[in-house]
């Protein structure tokens, strides 16, 4: 891989700027993507923006910018997005500054911002992982890529293209059919990050190499409408709590079972009413494997636990008919249970509370 740093400047990378929103904006003769696949909207602030031009005018330095070479002499930014469009959108007359637009300026005021000089490091050859660790390293300042908008800076091709139109672009056909169940901000990439990490079981980068060259995204579009309406067809009445469930693991492990929509519903009804359950999104993952830890049922308090400790004596009952029948336990030495368990309806009550010795509880526990 070679990174080699050189200077533009103002001139040369506002020549042939156009923004054309969505669809693309170009600079630097039309050689520039600054708005790649994976880069953000335009976000600074009119005070930021300002900033960068206050700067160039009093010939102050600006934070080195980074591009990628993608052969052909065509070049994108990875990162400098914001101060390349504030930029070129001041040399352009789309803004002015204290009311005063670029083209007002004296003519040598213009030509000291025209000549200022840009300093960029240029990425050229290398592989994917190179790429990928490299753009890991730069970004540490300003407003960060996030790790999605990394990946796609490296595994580009004709299927993140087509990727971004289904799950990237403002109003997306993914975000309308599915922003109630995934917790997402779709325009920095995390809609797509979520769908790829459901399809891939976590690597995405593996995904990504794998079909960067694929002309079309149908696999993972197909794959997105299954997992969203699969959820639709078991759980149609939807709660606040499904946004952010982890649907494609439990799209993954468990559509090819035959579950009813009802049964379901009357499981979730009940658990929902229940104060015992702290974590009410980890509902829709209990109801497939009845493993209670998703739960997150409420514990006994401090206070409780001293009440029943004391009450007690210290004396675990667990241990009657054992050497430690009789022994007195420290505080710390004991834990908290229910007498009767959740499951056979027990709550978390004083009265259904006991302490047991390490040992016991974890034997109870595990039963």
């Amino acid at each position: 891989m070679e990174i080699k740093l050189h200077e533009l400047t103002v001139r040369d990378i506002a020549n042939g700027y156009v923004d054309n929103n969505e669809d693309g904006v170009v600079a630097y003769g039309g050689k520039l993507d600054v708005r790649p696949a994976y880069q953000r909207e335009f976000v600074y602030k009119d005070k930021q923006r300002d900033a960068v031009i206050e700067s160039i005018r009093k010939n102050y330095p600006l934070n080195v910018m980074y591009w990628v070479d993608n052969g052909n002499n065509q070049y994108e930014v990875l990162d400098g997005q914001q101060r390349t469009i504030s930029i070129c959108q001041y040399v352009n007359g789309y803004y002015s500054i204290n009311d005063m637009q670029f083209d007002c300026l004296e003519s040598d005021e213009q030509k000291q911002i025209l000549d200022y000089k840009l300093q960029i490091y240029v990425c050229s050859n290398g592989t994917d992982s190179e790429k990928l660790a490299w753009f890991h390293t730069i970004n540490i300042a300003g407003e960060k890529l996030s790790d999605q908008e990394l990946r796609n800076a490296t595994y580009r091709g004709p299927w993140l293209n087509e990727a971004k139109k289904h799950f990237s672009k403002t109003n997306n056909p993914a975000q309308s059919i599915a922003d109630k169940y995934i917790n997402a901000k779709w325009n920095r990439q995390e809609g797509l990050e979520t769908v790829l990490s459901w399809i891939s079981n976590g690597k995405i980068e593996s995904y990504m190499n794998e079909h960067k060259n694929d002309s079309n995204d149908n696999e993972l579009w197909l794959y997105f409408q299954n997992v969203i309406n699969w959820v639709k067809l078991l759980f149609p009445n939807y709660r606040k709590e499904m946004k952010s469930v982890n649907w494609g693991a439990l799209y993954n492990s468990y559509h090819t079972n035959n579950y009813d929509a009802n049964e379901l519903e009357s499981v979730v009804a009940k658990l929902m009413a229940d104060s015992e359950v702290q974590d009410k999104k980890g509902i829709y993952e209990y109801v497939f494997d009845s493993n209670q830890k998703h739960l997150n049922l409420r514990q006994f308090d401090d206070n409780t636990k001293r009440t029943v400790y004391e009450r007690q004596g210290g004396i675990c009952p667990m241990c009657k008919n054992t050497p430690n029948e009789n022994k007195k336990w420290n505080m710390d030495e004991m834990e908290a249970d229910h007498h009767i368990p959740w499951s056979r309806g027990g709550q978390t009550t004083i009265d259904n509370c006991v302490m047991l010795c390490r040992e016991h509880n974890r034997i109870k526990s595990n039963k």
